[in-house]
């Protein structure tokens, strides 16, 4: 993704902290509410949970996530019938690497 797509999903300012909050999510969310390696998606959290935690509609929530995930700087997955998303490192580092790069 060219890094300018990625710098305007990073722009907003929810965007941004459901991207700290997922980088951690033992700090942000208590270990119960968060995936566990059994589920084999450690420390991906519902979207429920991230837009009660934003204060913000569910729906809402759901598309600022798909946005970060576009950027590839989360990842998610379907577990029953809720969404999980997590911090993506690799796409994170692949974005430094570019602009490292570039710049």
């Amino acid at each position: 993704m060219n890094p300018t797509d990625t710098f305007k999903a990073l722009a907003n300012e929810y965007r941004y902290q459901m991207l700290l909050w997922l980088k951690n999510p033992q700090q942000h969310f208590a270990a119960h509410m968060h995936c566990d390696v059994a589920h084999d998606f450690a420390g991906g959290v519902c979207v429920g949970l991230i837009a009660e935690k934003a204060g913000l509609a569910q729906s809402v929530v759901s598309g600022y996530l798909n946005t970060l995930k576009k950027a590839g700087l989360l990842e998610s997955r379907r577990i029953g019938k809720w969404t999980y998303y997590r911090y993506h490192r690799a796409g994170v580092e692949a974005l430094l690497q570019q602009l490292r790069e570039q710049i």
